[in-house]
């Protein structure tokens, strides 16, 4: 018996050993910290939005027939303050382009409305290409997960800039990848 109590206690010794060394020696990652000005916009879209992932609401939103001037908060899921600090983040390289929208769970009906317009723009072909590239690679395989609104406006926003502004089927990717607007925490479903 005593033996036996002599081989748990030094399993034990040595198991708190490695633990304390593993955990003593792993970096330690900074918490998140949002910007005020961020959690407090967050507040506002992600508790009273009225976004939603309809095929009448997309063809409200062609026709310009929602009640609303913006299209605010999440499509499908709720939205995640740290995807959503970072996505915000992200499109600040795009504000000299006004036909982007800075922030996906916020956008005018009427650039919404205006982008939708550009979805049966007929490209040439290098920019069939360059769009079929970014349908291929982009986390919701398109530029948004399902048909709805936000995959009628992106995707004329996407046929617009590379009709118009050059953007490369990398450049659309990104670009959709960041302006996700269905919630959820995206590649954070993982990680803090």
């Amino acid at each position: 018996m005593k033996n036996n109590q002599l081989i748990i206690a030094g399993v034990a010794t040595l198991a708190l050993m490695v633990g304390a060394y593993y955990y003593g020696t792993k970096p330690i990652a900074p918490a998140f910290a949002a910007d005020p000005a961020v959690v407090a916009k967050f507040n506002t879209l992600s508790k009273g939005g009225n976004s939603q992932c309809s095929a009448e609401f997309a063809q409200a939103v062609k026709d310009g027939t929602t009640d609303a001037p913006r299209i605010q908060g999440s499509c499908c899921s709720p939205m995640d303050l740290h995807r959503y600090s970072e996505q915000v983040d992200a499109l600040k390289k795009y504000a000299d382009i006004p036909e982007i929208p800075p922030d996906p769970y916020d956008i005018d009906v009427t650039l919404a409305k205006t982008l939708t317009a550009y979805y049966d723009t007929t490209l040439t072909p290098d920019g069939q290409k360059a769009y079929d590239y970014a349908m291929e690679n982009s986390m919701g395989k398109g530029p948004c997960c399902c048909a709805c609104w936000g995959w009628y406006v992106y995707g004329g926003l996407a046929k617009m800039l590379i009709s118009e502004r050059g953007f490369t089927g990398e450049q659309i990717k990104e670009l959709w990848d960041i302006s996700d607007m269905c919630g959820g925490p995206g590649e954070h479903i993982n990680h803090v």
